[in-house]
């Protein structure tokens, strides 16, 4: 009983490894474009930066 239980755990285990490694990769690659895209679109806008304290920013030309 304790060989099949240890069996179980360690399939278990494997199988949830496996899930936890390979879920944050998928969200990443899924949501990169947007990102980019949302990054794109306020830097050719000049809006939509805020600070630490959540004030907006605008854009200032270099000097």
């Amino acid at each position: 009983m304790t060989v099949e239980f240890v069996l179980l755990m360690v399939v278990v285990f494997s199988v949830g490894l496996k899930f936890l490694a390979k879920a944050p990769m998928d969200a990443f690659s899924k949501s990169a474009p947007r990102l980019g895209a949302l990054v794109e679109k306020n830097i050719a806008t000049g809006t939509g930066f805020k600070d630490a304290k959540g004030n907006t920013l605008m854009w200032e030309p270099p000097n």
